[in-house]
C-alpha cells in the first residue's frame, strides 16, 4: 500500500468487466507488438533474440506494471503474491516486474470517489463530517484510505473499496494467468494454478469488509493487554459492505525508522517477530499480509500501529504443530527430524529426487545455522538471503519444480519473509534463536510437563 499522497496518481478504476478485459487485451497486444518490432530489429543486425530479452525491455516492463497498477484488484494481487511467495525460485526478471506492484498504487479521481461514497452512504453524507480529505493517505490493490473527522469530533480512517473490484476477481485472475503464461518467464512445468486459486480466494476474502471488521476487532481484543501494539477500533455506524470506517490512529511510516537509534529499531523488530510467533503458536490466527504500509510507528510511545486485517487467516493446530517440530529440529540440528517434517509440510513430495531434497534441506540448514551462530542475528547482513536465492535458482536450473504447497503454508511463508525483510530494512539486530527457543522448546517442554502432571 502506497503512503505518499503527494506522489500518487489519480486514475479512474475501470469497473466493468469488458472494460477491464479490454485493458488487459490492449496491454498484451502492446507488449506483443513491441516484442515483434524489437525482434525484427535484432534479426536485421544478425542477432538471434530470446523471448525473455524481447519481453523484458524497459518499455514492456513499464507497460505491464502501469496497466496492472491501474486495474488494481486481482491484477495487482497476482503480482504481489508471486513476487513474495515464490521469490526464491522465480526468475529474477519476473520477480522484479511483479515486485514493482507492491509499490505502485494509483488512487481514484475525486469525482469517482464521491460517486462511491454517495452510493454507500447517501448524497447528504458531507453534512455529518467536519472534514474529509479527498486525497487518500494510502492506496492499495483493493481500496484506498482517507482521513476524516465527524461533527462530533471523532477522527476516522475511511477505507473505500474500488468499484467493480469484487465483481471482476474471477475474470481478472484468469486473464492475468494467461498473460503470465504467455510471457514465457515461468519455469517449464511450474504449476501456476494453485497460486491463481489462492489469489482468487484471498481477494474474495479481502473484499469482504464485514469479515475484515471482525478480524480487526479480534486483534483489538487479543492485543488489548499486550504492550507495544495499537489496533484501531471499528466504527460500525459508518461501515458498509464497501466502506470500512475505523478509528484514526496517528503514526509515521515504519520505514522512516532508519533515523532512529539502533536500540529503538531493534526493539520494534523484536516486537514484530514475537507477534508473529504469538500468532502462529498462541493465537491460532495470523494477519498474513506483511506489506510495510500495514505497520506504523508512534515515536512518543514506542508503540507499533497495526493496520489492514483483510488477509487474516486461521492457522490450524496441525500446521502449528508441524512448524514447532520443524523449528525445533532446525535449532538442535536434527537433520533426520527436519527431513521428515519438511516432507509432511509439503516442501517436497515423492516425485522430488533425492538430490533436490538434499538441496532443500541444505537451504533450511543454512537458515537455522545462521540464526543459531549469530546471537543476535544481524538483519543488515544479506549474505544468507543472497545464498538462499542462489541456491533457489540453482534448484530451478537443475529441473526442480516447487510442488504446490498448502495455502496456509504459502501465507505463513509470506508473513515470515515479509517480517524478516522489514527487519532488514530497519537494519535490526535481534536474538532470533532465543525467541524461537522460547516458543518451540521451552514452552513446548512446559506444556508437556503440565500434560504429564
Amino acid at each position: 500500500m502506497t503512503n505518499n499522497p503527494n506522489s500518487r496518481r489519480s486514475v479512474s478504476v475501470p469497473h466493468r468487466r469488458l472494460s477491464r478485459l479490454g485493458r488487459i487485451g490492449a496491454m498484451a497486444m502492446g507488449v506483443a507488438g513491441n516484442m515483434a518490432i524489437n525482434g525484427i530489429s535484432q534479426w536485421s543486425t544478425g542477432r538471434r533474440p530470446s523471448a525473455r530479452d524481447l519481453m523484458l525491455t524497459p518499455s514492456n516492463v513499464f507497460r505491464i506494471t502501469q496497466q496492472l497498477a491501474q486495474l488494481r484488484g486481482a491484477a495487482m494481487k497476482v503480482g504481489q503474491l508471486i513476487s513474495m511467495d515464490t521469490g526464491d525460485f522465480m526468475p529474477l526478471e519476473l520477480t522484479q516486474i511483479m515486485a514493482r506492484l507492491r509499490e505502485d498504487g494509483d488512487s481514484m479521481p475525486e469525482a469517482q470517489l464521491k460517486r462511491v461514497l454517495a452510493k454507500q452512504w447517501s448524497v447528504n453524507w458531507p453534512q455529518s463530517f467536519k472534514s474529509f480529505d479527498m486525497r487518500p493517505i494510502a492506496a492499495a490493490s483493493i481500496g484506498q484510505v482517507h482521513r476524516a473527522q465527524l461533527i462530533d469530533g471523532r477522527n476516522l480512517a475511511i477505507k473505500v473499496q474500488y468499484p467493480g473490484v469484487a465483481r471482476s476477481i474471477d475474470s481478472d485472475v484468469e486473464n492475468i494467468g494467461v498473460l503470465i503464461k504467455l510471457s514465457g518467464l515461468l519455469p517449464k512445468r511450474f504449476e501456476l494454478a494453485p497460486y491463481l486459486k489462492e489469489v482468487r480466494n484471498q481477494l474474495h476474502g479481502e473484499t469482504n469488509y464485514a469479515a475484515e471488521a471482525a478480524h480487526l476487532s479480534l486483534f483489538y481484543n487479543l492485543l488489548s493487554d499486550i504492550p507495544h501494539f495499537v489496533v484501531p477500533s471499528i466504527d460500525a455506524e459508518w461501515s458498509t459492505p464497501s466502506i470500512l470506517a475505523m478509528e484514526y490512529v496517528p503514526g509515521i511510516s515504519i520505514e522512516e525508522m532508519g533515523r532512529f537509534s539502533q536500540k529503538e529499531r531493534d526493539q520494534v523488530a523484536k516486537h514484530l517477530i514475537v507477534l508473529m510467533l504469538q500468532e502462529l503458536f498462541e493465537f491460532g490466527v495470523m494477519q498474513t499480509d506483511p506489506n510495510f504500509a500495514n505497520y506504523r510507528y508512534q515515536p512518543d510511545t514506542g508503540n507499533i500501529v497495526l493496520l489492514d486485517f483483510g488477509a487474516t487467516r486461521e492457522i490450524t493446530p496441525n500446521i502449528t504443530d508441524q512448524y514447532r517440530q520443524l523449528i525445533r529440529a532446525g535449532l538442535i540440528n536434527d537433520d533426520a527430524a527436519m527431513i521428515e517434517i519438511a516432507h509432511k509440510i509439503g516442501f517436497f513430495n515423492s516425485e522430488v529426487s533425492g538430490a533436490h531434497r538434499g538441496q532443500i534441506v541444505d537451504m533450511m540448514r543454512l537458515v537455522f545455522k545462521a540464526l543459531v551462530a549469530n546471537q543476535p542475528f544481524e538483519f543488515s547482513d544479506q549474505t544468507v538471503a543472497k545464498q538462499l536465492q542462489t541456491m533457489g535458482f540453482t534448484l530451478i536450473e537443475d529441473g526442480f519444480i516447487p510442488p504446490p504447497l498448502p495455502i496456509e503454508v504459502l501465507l505463513l511463508h509470506r508473513k515470515i519473509a515479509g517480517v524478516f525483510l522489514l527487519c532488514a530494512r530497519l537494519s535490526a539486530s535481534v536474538d532470533v534463536a532465543d525467541l524461537l527457543q522460547q516458543y518451540v522448546i521451552e514452552k513446548s517442554d512446559s506444556e508437556h510437563s503440565k500434560a504429564i502432571a
